[in-house]
Formats: C-alpha cells, structure tokens, sequence
C-alpha cells in the first residue's frame, strides 16, 4: 500500500507562488514516477506535471509549462510543484499520484489511467 499526503495549497492572488508537497510512504520512492494532476470544478481530472525515478525527465501541460516546476528529493519521499505566475483558472484541487507499475518507457506518463495511487488533494485557490 501506498500512502501520499499533499500539502501546501492554500489563497493566494494572481501571479503570486506556490510550492505544493506531496510526501510519500509504503514503497521504495525511487522507483515510482510521479504526477501532479489538478480538478476544478464541474471539470475533469487534468494532467499538471509528471518526473521520471531520478528526477531528470520532466513534462508538463500546455498550461503549465514554463510556469510551474515538479522536483522531488528521494532522500525526503517528497515531490514537489512549484507554482509561479499563477492565474486565477489555475484555482483547483491539485493531486499527486504515484505510478507503482511504470512502462520501461516513457520514463513517465501523462495519462491519469495509469497512476494507480492518489492523495487525498490540497486546495489551490487564486484570487483575481
């Protein structure tokens, strides 16, 4: 079993930072790519951000590119999203999961369908 915990979401006005949290536990984190992935209302579950094992392989959504930053610290069992510029369409619950069975390749995924574990979410909100 896998436990995440996000943490970090919170108000913040437009163009203003965050750093999300998301601490993980119940496997060897090294070996697990990692997700972010954001809900707003009345919409559907969207993919944010994605790193490979080591932390050398990122991707990002079209929103999110250049703005936000994933990172993790195997040592911690932590991964990271770094929030700059934000907008208030960037207002959501933001999710990480944890893809426990990776394909050799991609070194991650963007599709929600194949991350199997999930926190329970951190509220994001952006004033305008």
């Amino acid at each position: 079993q896998v436990h995440l915990v996000e943490s970090g979401g919170r108000l913040v006005q437009a163009g203003g930072s965050l750093r999300l949290s998301c601490a993980v536990s119940g496997r060897t984190f090294s070996s697990t790519p990692m997700g972010w992935f954001r809900q707003a209302p009345a919409k559907e579950r969207e993919f944010v951000a994605a790193i490979d094992r080591s932390g050398t392989a990122t991707g990002y959504s079209t929103s999110a590119n250049g703005r936000f930053t994933i990172s993790r610290d195997n040592a911690k069992n932590t991964v990271y999203l770094q929030m700059t510029s934000l907008r208030p369409e960037d207002t959501a619950v933001y999710y990480c999961a944890a893809d426990t069975s990776p394909a050799f390749f991609p070194p991650y995924s963007r599709s929600r369908r194949d991350y199997d574990y999930w926190g329970q979410g951190t509220q994001v909100t952006v004033s305008s």
